[in-house]
């Protein structure tokens, strides 16, 4: 059948809609969702004989649509965000939503959420509060600072700062520390966007500290240090010290800014991992601001926190940006539960689960490899070949790029089954299963995968098997 009879095949939207079936959608969602959504169905089947010289193609039948219509709008009307399991052993997985909480935290947070709060309300006097100040003792009293603000992440939280203290003048920044974050956000686009006007000095791998030295002139607003928390630069460097900074800015009469990004509280080194500079440290030093993420190391929402003098938090509390970039209660009570966990300091690695999974011990993780291995083997019995080996974790989300978490994973050979069918059917299951497929073998990380999702990873790959 030629592309002319195939179109005119194509059943009419109007019939389709007085069909007994597809009246029986519309009373189950609504006229105008099923009438785009057969609109959808049409114009892509018509594209698709339009533009494809494709012999297989066959006439469009009406109950060819109406089982389209179906998938479609079960599609359409369930949840686009939902649940997945973590099978990469990567923690702060960016595109998985990178730090998760634990089950503690349920009940508080939707206390909140569920119902009304003082979000704005001083309890106090009965009047208008600032939905910052929940937050800001907290904070303090952790990090040692004289204020604090918290912004929606941390790209905005550089910006507000650049734009409050340093809009119209020179920031002189260090061409090693020219990163880029996540979508391809780089500091010279933020920096750019904020009004100030970058200058950056020494090289890719060396910058010393007359390099700073040279460029400061009447026009210069401020200097800014970069943690380079998504890479490193090894071999043949040299970068200028935070301190180095900080003693150069009081002898200029100039802010120092310090964006840590992935920032931490807690010293990583007492549980075995890579030192990675604290927002404590960064205090000490005498940064003027210090931003750093929420939902990196620290373990909580999406969140940019800015720290530092009260002189420069009070110039940003009166930026129109801060409105922008303000957070809502979601953010503001999940935060709060966060930083509660960390003044109770015998309780931060069992309560806040991203440092959880970061910090378990490899017998641990041996031992849950063992058990996952178990259950999968239980449910396939011989259709597939499944052994545990040691591998290596990545923390993720930009944070502490060398760090090699030893862990012990889940190797799944298929004999009959392609490993990227295999692959796609666990993306596609209903709650979805994200693995590492290395080679032709399949691998789950135990390290961040619940002990509570085992039998259903396993009744997953028991289907995938069958079917």
């Amino acid at each position: 059948m030629n592309k002319e009879q195939l179109l005119r095949e194509i059943p009419s939207i109007d019939r389709l809609l007085q069909r007994e079936e597809t009246q029986n959608i519309i009373k189950k969602s609504s006229l105008e969702l099923v009438t785009h959504l057969l609109r959808m169905i049409i114009n892509d089947y018509r594209n698709r004989v339009l533009n494809q010289n494709d012999s297989k193609i066959i006439p469009l039948s009406e109950q060819q649509v109406i089982m389209m219509l179906k998938k479609k709008i079960r599609q359409f009307i369930e949840m686009n965000l939902k649940q997945v399991i973590n099978g990469t052993g990567t923690v702060l997985h960016t595109n998985l939503g990178r730090a998760v909480f634990s089950e503690e935290m349920k009940e508080e947070f939707w206390k909140i959420l569920s119902n009304y709060s003082n979000l704005e309300m001083d309890l106090t006097t009965g009047k208008r509060g600032s939905r910052y100040s929940h937050l800001v003792e907290k904070i303090k009293f952790l990090t040692g600072a004289e204020d604090a603000l918290v912004v929606n992440n941390n790209a905005a939280a550089v910006l507000l700062a650049l734009s409050s203290i340093a809009k119209g003048k020179e920031v002189i920044v260090s061409r090693g520390e020219l990163v880029e974050i996540g979508g391809a956000f780089r500091i010279p686009d933020v920096m750019e966007q904020s009004g100030a006007v970058l200058v950056d000095v020494g090289t890719t791998n060396k910058t010393h500290l007359w390099d700073y030295k040279d460029r400061i002139r009447e026009e210069t607003g401020a200097l800014l240090k970069v943690h380079t928390s998504n890479y490193k630069i090894v071999g043949f460097t040299k970068e200028v010290s935070l301190e180095e900074l900080v003693d150069l800015s009081k002898e200029k009469g100039l802010p120092v800014i310090e964006d840590l990004g992935s920032g931490v509280l807690i010293n990583l080194e007492d549980y075995g991992l890579t030192h990675e500079p604290t927002v404590q440290e960064s205090v000490k030093a005498g940064a003027d601001i210090i931003t750093f993420s929420g939902d990196k190391l620290l373990g909580g929402p999406q969140a940019g926190i800015i720290i530092g003098k009260k002189l420069w938090i009070d110039k940003m509390k009166k930026n129109p940006l801060t409105r922008a970039f303000r957070v809502d209660k979601m953010t503001v009570s999940a935060l709060e539960i966060i930083l509660s966990y960390y003044l109770q300091e015998e309780s931060i690695t069992e309560k806040i689960l991203s440092l959880a999974m970061l910090t378990a011990s490899y017998d641990t993780l041996v031992k849950k490899a063992k058990c996952l291995k178990s259950v999968i083997e239980e449910q396939c019995k011989n259709s597939i070949v499944v052994t545990t080996r040691k591998d290596y974790s990545q923390v993720g989300g930009g944070s502490l790029p060398l760090e090699k978490l030893k862990t012990e994973v889940v190797v799944i050979d298929f004999q009959n089954t392609a490993i990227s069918t295999v692959e796609k059917l666990l993306r596609q299951a209903q709650i979805p299963i994200i693995p590492r497929v290395y080679k032709n073998t399949l691998i789950l990380d135990p390290r961040t995968i619940n002990e509570r999702d085992f039998e259903y990873i396993a009744t997953t790959l028991k289907n995938i098997i069958i079917d």
